[in-house]
Parts: structure tokens; sequence; C-alpha cells
């Protein structure tokens, strides 16, 4: 029978975020030997609960206003504060598996939302059904599950220390913080409150939600002629990232988009006084297009080829890791062939999914996948076999492939460019789906059945790795968080695939105006410029490819400066800052252990300004979805986004950021006594 835990968990250890010294371990909050409930009927029933709910905001957020959101944080919060109102308060582990299965809302989402609107934007639904917008993705994000189980030690304890995981960081402080109570739990409120009410006012318009140089007056020569902007997002989430991502990837990701915003747009620019045509077919001329016009049709374009290239690289650089995890994995297979007194039963807190049932249910799949591809798609075209055939495999060595590109990608900054590898998928799948004759209608909706497999199965492998992680950190069973994904991934599928139905009955998705929905578009101009007029920038690609390969013999991180490359500057310019924050608290005290304790409740406070500012961006879209279906005013709105409100907003930007600071060193004044960590670090 499952117990309580002997004695009350006290914060994360010392070596919980730094890398580990020869010979030294890392033991989770709850190690093996403890008995705690982890997986219930309440946690099962509040996570399956939370994922029905987020899954429908997200996809709203998604399809009308253009943002995802990832949930897990919020739903950390809700959690806490849900198991306030059993006799019994939730364990920790309870919290990790509602986390785990509310959190499969954002996946489904992006899976789904990003690529299967766009067979309603060609036309092509009466090839489609609502099994099929269904079943795509939901299988998807069941390989990502499956693809991630060799990586998960590699990322999660091989590289400890080595990579911030961003969100991972900000939720395991928020559940760590709610178990404990005390002081960690009042610096993560206040801090929520703040970066709640602050973003609110950002919704409400007090101020402009980026601070831009395209609307400083003195600056219009630098805007209109040379087409060169700044741009800083001003909300307390952003702010609080950069804290826990840190100064040197802040860095890569900034010089991307310095790169894309002060180098590929001004040359754009200037190469229009010379140019009368277009460069694409279909754009206007290059001197009628604004800076952000021009970042959108070209930089980001090469953004999109340096992340591809960029990828490539990693997967190269990451081969000695794929045949060490192909190795365990086969090892692992086989292990109990010698005998049954030859191993050892693995911990708990170290226990997959067996490998035997990972494997079989990757060729289950891939059996489905083919099946469903040669009779329910193909059956009326040449060579059913072989298109089928080539498609299921391009799904698993692409999905494969990016799988731990994208796990890298959402460890290092909390952002993996989906949208643009999942381009990169359509087009290499267009290439070879053309070259074997598969043109028009089905042309197109197989490309897209394929992306939407691999763009699910790529936002699984993201938001898995950082829930391996928070697993490892606290002492949740591997397994169950793997099968949580699984379950969870039913229920997502099935909410949001209604929801895309519905939107397509009320809104319609070729109304653009009541439905921006910009990924599918963007995913519905890429099939029909390969599969119809055949109009793909593979110059743009080419040069970012080309960058990418300059970057990373540079020495550098070619796959976040691709990411800063693709991602606007408003949303990268925050982070460092954020960054800088982080780095001057730490070395702000007069010992290592007074800056060590600092940092840490910077920890705290940056966690907080996000939870809260993710809170308000899940309560702010519900409200604008109220107001949108009855017409009343719910949340005012300011109007303060002319040059005042501009010029405020980098002041508040720089006010939060302040007081980031100021809060952090109050966690240990020079000469007053440090607390230490369970684990022999400093704490306040």
């Amino acid at each position: 029978m499952e117990t309580e835990p002997t004695r009350p968990i006290a914060g994360l250890p010392e070596n919980a975020f730094r890398e580990l010294k020869d010979g030294e371990t890392y033991t989770p909050l709850i190690p093996d030997e403890r008995g705690v409930p982890e997986v219930t009927r309440r946690a099962v029933a509040i996570g399956l609960a939370m994922a029905v709910f987020f899954s429908a905001a997200v996809a709203y957020l998604t399809l009308k206003l253009g943002q995802g959101l990832e949930a897990a944080i919020p739903i950390a919060i809700l959690a806490i504060g849900m198991s306030q109102l059993f006799r019994r308060k939730s364990t920790m582990l309870e919290n990790v598996t509602i986390v785990v299965l509310g959190a499969t809302s954002g996946i489904i989402v992006g899976g789904s939302v990003f690529v299967m609107p766009a067979i309603y934007i060609l036309g092509i639904e009466e090839h489609s059904s609502f099994f099929q917008i269904l079943f795509v993705p939901l299988l998807g994000a069941i390989l990502g599950v499956l693809f991630l189980i060799p990586f998960r030690r590699y990322f999660v304890a091989e590289m400890h220390g080595k990579l911030p995981f961003p969100e991972g960081t900000a939720t395991t402080e928020v559940l760590v913080a709610g178990e404990r109570g005390g002081r960690q739990a009042l610096v993560l409120v206040q801090s929520m409150i703040v970066g709640g009410v602050f973003d609110l006012l950002v919704a409400m318009k007090a101020w402009r939600e980026s601070f831009t140089t395209e609307i400083v007056g003195f600056l219009a020569p630098l805007t209109h002629k040379v087409k060169a902007i700044f741009a800083l997002n001003t909300t307390a989430a952003i702010a609080g990232l950069g804290y826990l991502i840190g100064v040197r990837y802040a860095l890569f990701i900034l010089a991307g988009s310095f790169f894309s915003y002060f180098v590929m747009v001004p040359v754009f620019a200037h190469l229009g006084q010379f140019m009368s045509l277009p460069i694409q077919p279909g754009d206007p001329p290059l001197a009628c297009q604004s800076a952000v016009d021009l970042f959108d049709n070209y930089a980001r374009k090469v953004g999109i080829g340096a992340i591809f290239a960029a990828g490539i690289i990693s997967i190269v650089r990451m081969l000695p890791i794929i045949f060490q995890a192909f190795g365990k994995a086969f090892s692992e297979m086989f292990r109990r062939r010698g005998g049954a007194g030859t191993t050892q039963a693995v911990p708990r807190i170290d226990r997959d999914i067996p490998m035997k049932l990972v494997v079989l249910m990757m060729l289950g799949i891939a059996v489905v996948l083919w099946f469903y591809l040669r009779f329910g798609v193909l059956a009326d075209v040449g060579s059913p076999n072989a298109l089928s055939t080539v498609a299921v495999l391009m799904m698993y060595v692409v999905s494969f492939l990016f799988a731990a590109v994208s796990a890298w990608a959402v460890a290092m900054i909390s952002v993996t460019p989906i949208s643009g590898m999942t381009l990169t998928t359509l087009l290499l799948s267009a290439l070879i789906l053309t070259r074997l004759g598969l043109h028009g209608d089905l042309g197109m909706l197989a490309m897209l059945l394929i992306g939407g497999v691999v763009c699910t199965a790529l936002s699984m492998t993201g938001s898995l790795v950082t829930q391996f992680k928070i697993g490892y950190w606290v002492g949740a069973t591997p397994s169950r968080i793997q099968w949580g994904n699984i379950l969870a991934s039913v229920v997502s599928a099935v909410v949001v695939t209604a929801v895309i139905l519905l939107f397509d009955q009320v809104y319609g998705f070729e109304n653009r105006d009541l439905l921006p929905a910009p990924q599918p578009n963007a995913m519905a101009e890429v099939a029909r410029s390969v599969m119809q007029s055949a109009n793909v920038p593979w110059f743009l690609y080419g040069l970012g490819a080309v960058v990418a390969v300059i970057i990373e013999l540079l020495g550098v991180s070619s796959l976040a400066v691709a990411l800063g490359m693709y991602i606007p500057i408003e949303y990268n310019s925050p982070i460092l800052f954020g960054a800088l924050v982080a780095h001057f608290v730490r070395k702000s005290g007069k010992s290592e252990a007074t800056g060590r304790a600092r940092y840490d409740r910077g920890l705290l406070v940056s966690s907080g300004l996000i939870a809260g500012g993710a809170i308000v961006g899940v309560l702010t879209a519900l409200v604008r979805w109220i107001e949108s279906q009855t017409g009343a005013t719910l949340l005012p709105d300011l109007g303060n986004e002319g040059s005042f409100g501009n010029w405020l907003g980098l002041a508040m930007f720089l006010g939060i950021c302040g007081y980031m600071a100021w809060d952090a060193r109050r966690g240990a004044k020079d000469g007053s006594p440090v607390e230490l960590h369970e684990g022999g670090g400093a704490r306040s």
C-alpha cells in the first residue's frame, strides 16, 4: 500500500542545476525507495480534465490569435491549488501526473492546428474526414513518445547541468515551492501576482506590448530607408524566461535576430532600389515592402533553411548518441536471454516502457499508417504501394532524426521551431512524391498527412523532454510519464479535432480576417506552391543553409542562431535582458555562497513571473473569446499604443527586470547567514 513521505520535502539539491563532478550523482527529491502516491484516480481525473480544457483553449488561441501557449506552468499551479480541496493533500508526484496529462493539450494542438486546417484552406476537404484529422496527429504524438524514449537518459542525466531547461526549471520550482510552502512559496506567489498584474496591464494596452524603433520619430530614416528596426517584447513572462536561459544562449539567439533584422532585411531593402520586379512571383516589389514584410517574406525563409541545415548538423554531431541509444535499446530488448539471474531490477526512477513493447508499437503504427494511406488516400493513383511505403518511411526517418533536434532546442531555450521543421518536411516530401508522379489534390493531401505526423511527433518530443527532466529532478517514474502522454493524447486529439471542425463551420478557414490561422496558411502555401505553381524559394532556403554551415565552422551553436533568425526579434531581445539580470545577480555577492543564494531566489522570482504571465494569457484568451461571442467589453482597452505607450513599455520592461534583480538580491545580504540546500549548497 502506498504511504505518505516520511519527512518533509526540502528544496532541490544544490547540484540540481549545475554539472556534476567526477563520481558525483544526482539524487531526486523523492528517491527510489520512498513510497509516494503517484498515479491515482484523483490525479488522472484532474489531469484529463485539464487536457480537455486546455486543448480547447490553446486551439482557440492558436487559430484565432496566431499564438500558442505552453500549459505546463498554469496546470502545475492549478494542481497545487486544487489539492487543498481534498482531505489528503496531493503529493508532488500526483501533481507531476496532472501536469503530464494536462500539458499534452499543447502537444496535440501544435500538431493538429499547425497543419490539418490547411486541408480546408486548400479546398480538398472532400478527401478528408473527422477520422483523418483525429487519426494523423494522434499517431504522430504516440510516435513522438516512442522516439524520445531511447534518448531520455542522455538528455536528463548525461547532459545534466549542461542544458538550462528554462520551462522545466520554472515548472519544477512551482511544484517544489507548492509542496514546501513557507518562504519559498511566498516568494513565488508574490512574483506571480506581480507578473500577472504586469501582463494583464499589457493585455489592456496600458503600454505597447512590444517596444519598437519603427515609431520613434528621429529614427525614421533608419526605419524607412534602411528598413532596420529593433523591437522588444515588454511582458514579464519573457523577461523571466531570459533569467532561466542564461547569457550564452541568449547571445546566440539574439545574434541570429540581428543578422535577420540588421543584415538581411536592409540588404533586400537596398536591392529593391534597383529592381522593379519581385524576387518571388506574386510578391510586391521589394521597394514597396516594409521591414516586417521583408522579414516575413525573405529573411524568415532564410531562417527556415538555416534551421534545416542546423538540424542536419545537429543530427550528424549526435550520431554517436543515436548509435548509443540504439545499442542500449537493443541490449535492453535481449537482456533477459542470458537467464533469469543475469539482470538487476531497474530502479523505479529509471524505468521506461520496455523496449520490446516500444519497437512493437512503432511497427504497429507503421502498419496502420501504411494501410490507411494505401487504401484511404492513395487507392486511385498509380503505384499506391510504393507511394505509401515511401510516405511512411519519410514520416519515420524525419520524425526520428528531428526528434533529438526538437528536444535539444526546448532543453536550451524552451522554444522548438516546429513550424520551420514541418515546412522543411513538406518540401522534402513534395520533392519525393512529385518525382514518383503524385500531383494535384491527393499530392497536397499526402504532403499534409506526412507533415501532420511529423509536426505532432516533434511537438511531443519537445514537450516530453521537459517532462522527463521534471521527473528526473523530483523523482517521478519515466514509464508513467510516457504512458500518461499516450493516454492524454487520445483525449486531446478528440477535443482539438472537434474545435477545428467547429471553427470551419462557424468562421471558415478561407476567411483570414475572422480566422487568421497563420501556421496552416503557411503550410497550405507551401503545398500549393510545390504541387501546383512550383514557386519554391530554394535560393532563400539554400542561403540559410550556407549561413548555418558558416556559423557552425566558427564554433558557435548554429541551431541557436538559426532559431534567432527565424523567430521575430521582439521575442528574442528581452531574453538577453533577463539573462543579464541572472548573470549580475550571481556575481553580486562577495562570496560564492551569497551569489548562489541570490541566484536561487531569482529562480523563484523569474518562475513566478512566467507563471503569472501564463495564467493571465489563458484568462485573457478566454475573456476575448467571451467578448467575441457576446459583444460585451469585459477587459477595457486603454489604447496606449502610440509614442508615449512605446517608451512607457520600454521603461516598464526595464522596471520589471529591476524588480527581478532587487528581489533576487534579498536572497542573502553580504555578511548575513546563508542557509544550505539539502546536499551542501547555498540558499537564503
